[in-house]
């Protein structure tokens, strides 16, 4: 299976903001950028789904415009980025060291800002990865976020959905995700 990954383009926000769940629009302009690189590189007719989240819908609703040969696409929460609670859209500097620490010490399951924790991310991306995988597509392409990204990169090295996959620590989490506008394909 190829699962193309397109990352929604920079958002409207002032630099050094916790983003995640919240939704934050993103810039028009650099959406159709995106949209159109990702229009020119995608073969024709894939299934696309996309995060309930505007700045990410936004992306494919101008994909699908510009490609209607990849058809309306579907909104899956899954692919949400991870829910930062109480840290969300507070400037990353104001986060307290010692939260980053409580993270970083259960990086699986401590639930930064309250709300999420990596492992939940990591399991309803295994979910919508082993529905993917179900819906017997050879090809796909998801709209979403840096995190669920990362999280699709782990478990494509950690184990096969629907496995659950269990992250042990911050060191096995991927580093790299593309920039905004962005983005990634895998093959597995």
């Amino acid at each position: 299976m190829k699962l193309w990954l397109l990352r929604h383009a920079q958002v409207g926000l002032t630099a050094g903001l916790c983003y995640g769940a919240s939704d934050v629009p993103a810039h028009e302009a650099l959406t159709r950028e995106a949209a159109q690189a990702a229009a020119e590189l995608l073969p024709p007719s894939l299934p696309v789904w996309v995060s309930a989240l505007g700045r990410a819908q936004a992306l494919a609703h101008t994909l699908q415009r510009l490609r209607p040969d990849l058809g309306a696409p579907t909104t899956d929460t899954r692919l949400n980025e991870m829910d930062f609670g109480h840290w969300e859209l507070q400037p990353w500097d104001a986060v307290p060291r010692s939260a980053f620490d409580d993270w970083m010490a259960d990086f699986a399951h401590h639930r930064f800002g309250g709300a999420e924790s990596t492992q939940q991310v990591i399991d309803r991306v295994a979910g919508a990865l082993h529905d993917l995988r179900a819906s017997q597509a050879r090809e796909a392409v998801w709209v979403t976020h840096a995190g669920v990204i990362r999280a699709v990169q782990f478990v494509a090295a950690h184990g096969a959905v629907p496995t659950p996959v269990a992250i042990g620590s911050v060191d096995q989490w991927p580093r790299d995700a593309p920039a905004p506008g962005g983005h990634l394909c895998l093959d597995w």
